[in-house]
């Protein structure tokens, strides 16, 4: 009973937005990593990124260079020698 009450009282105290942040907390502890629809791409003649789906032509946005360079994933790829 004693453990209850006292949850009961520290939330009382508390102000509301801290308590919806500390609940939420323990689903927000993951860093979360955006799913971009296409893989990036960095030109190689200005260096702007670049995202290119499946169907695009290979060319830079900004000034058409047609080498592209793509970016490092970043995912942990982990591969077992022997």
């Amino acid at each position: 009973f004693f453990c209850s009450f006292s949850n009961l009282t520290m939330a009382s105290n508390a102000d509301p937005s801290s308590a919806a942040t500390s609940t939420g907390a323990a689903g927000a502890a993951a860093p979360m990593i955006p799913i971009a629809r296409g893989v990036e791409y960095r030109c190689g003649d200005c260096g702007a990124k670049n995202n290119i789906k499946g169907g695009d032509p290979v060319r830079c946005r900004q000034c058409g260079f047609r080498i592209l360079y793509k970016m490092r994933t970043k995912r942990l790829i982990q591969f077992e020698a022997r």
